[in-house]
């Protein structure tokens, strides 16, 4: 589905303002642009956790809730949890049948993962085949957009490799092109001869503007199946129907929430500010940070640059508070304690709205139950429909 956009997270701790910033404001807009389905993804929790011993049961209550409390809506949203959709396992072994070993070999996040996170066992088939998970768990819904950073790309990559893949093996249907014959018919005779001057273009020249104007096409037709429309979307490539639709990566920003110590905010460098911290634990965070090493005495001039407290200053303080901080800085004119005050504000200010939500949502866990099962049981009627056509499609309808 062009219009539906999918993601997810691992419940494997408390979210953070990285979360915050990185992730749910950019899945606050979506929400009112498309048909979004958003996910707990506890079973990708195990693939590099699956030792520890994870309350899964609280963190993926509390994930909802503090998706709640940020702004994501159940009503325009489906909020649900991948293992209370088991077709997800169920695609992601089917898949595994036609995916080369050595395409998830080289994702480029498996040995840097690997290599940062040395301590840990990581050479089980569920850290290897978590990016065929993934690409699962979107093609399951049949996403055409996924939100992802630039160090994801790679993964969107690997799923339209794997349903391509997918569908030259298993979209070739018996007398495919008798039938599909038969869905040009149910167009109309204007469109199907336009439909069938794009897909000769295509064919015999390789123009792929024809082939975008034949999909589009297909796309505007109200009177046909959404197998028909499969079928020929296949047809004008020659190569089946298309069971599961290649999606695309919907780049978003890099989040620019550094961490307590300067670096990247991350669970695993331990230097994040949680959404639920009381204001005296942010104040405590906040005054405990490092500064520039050259100020040692008041009186020592430092450089803004080497702070990371100013890289939190440009996030949350305006022009004239920066221009302050630079002044103050540079010319020894205040000390570092008062440079943070602002910085602290700021964060408090921000989690309280977020705190309120968190402290509303927790008084009613049958309500967070509620929209865990209903978001769950709408994903698995989608899901089991992906399912009926790739049951069929490699011939397990008996």
């Amino acid at each position: 589905m062009e219009n539906r956009v999918l993601s997810g997270m691992r419940p494997t701790g408390q979210l953070h303002l990285g979360h915050y910033h990185g992730v749910l404001k950019n899945w606050m807009e979506l929400q009112n642009k498309y048909d979004s389905y958003f996910f707990v993804a506890d079973w990708h929790a195990f693939t590099t956790h699956y030792s520890d011993k994870i309350d899964l049961k609280t963190n993926v209550a509390d994930m909802v809730i503090d998706w709640l409390a940020v702004g994501i809506n159940p009503n325009t949203s489906t909020i649900f949890v991948q293992s209370k959709v088991p077709e997800h396992a169920e695609l992601h072994l089917l898949l595994s049948m036609t995916t080369p070993l050595s395409w998830l070999e080289r994702v480029p996040s498996y040995k840097d993962q690997q290599e940062k996170l040395k301590t840990k066992d990581l050479g089980t088939y569920g850290f290897l085949g978590y990016p065929l998970l993934q690409s699962a768990d979107i093609l399951m819904y049949k996403a055409g957009l996924v939100p992802v950073g630039e160090d994801q790309v790679a993964h969107i990559e690997l799923t339209r490799e794997v349903a391509r893949r997918f569908n030259y093996v298993y979209g070739r249907e018996a007398d495919f092109e008798k039938k599909a014959e038969a869905s040009i018919s149910k167009i109309g005779k204007k469109q199907a001869k336009s439909y069938r001057s794009l897909r000769k273009a295509y064919q015999e020249t390789g123009d792929t503007e024809a082939l975008a104007k034949a999909q589009a096409l297909l796309k505007e037709q109200q009177n046909i199946t959404l197998t028909d429309r499969e079928r020929l979307l296949g047809y004008i490539e020659g190569l089946g129907k298309i069971i599961l639709p290649e999606p695309e990566s919907l780049l978003t920003k890099a989040s620019k929430m550094p961490g307590l110590d300067g670096q990247k905010m991350s669970k695993s460098y331990g230097n994040t500010i949680s959404l639920r911290d009381s204001e005296e634990q942010v104040e405590a965070k906040i005054r405990r940070m490092p500064t520039d090493p050259a100020r040692i005495k008041l009186t020592d001039a430092g450089d803004p640059n080497k702070c990371p407290v100013w890289q939190l200053h440009e996030v949350y303080s305006d022009e004239q508070t920066c221009d302050w901080v630079k002044d103050g800085c540079t010319h020894a004119k205040m000390g570092c304690v008062e440079c943070k005050q602002p910085v602290i504000n700021s964060i408090q200010v921000e989690l309280l709205p977020i705190q309120e939500g968190i402290a509303k949502y927790q008084s009613d866990p049958k309500l967070i139950s509620q929209i865990i099962h209903e978001g769950s049981e709408k994903a698995r009627s989608v899901a089991q429909e992906t399912m009926t056509e790739v049951r069929e499609a490699m011939g397990i309808i008996y």
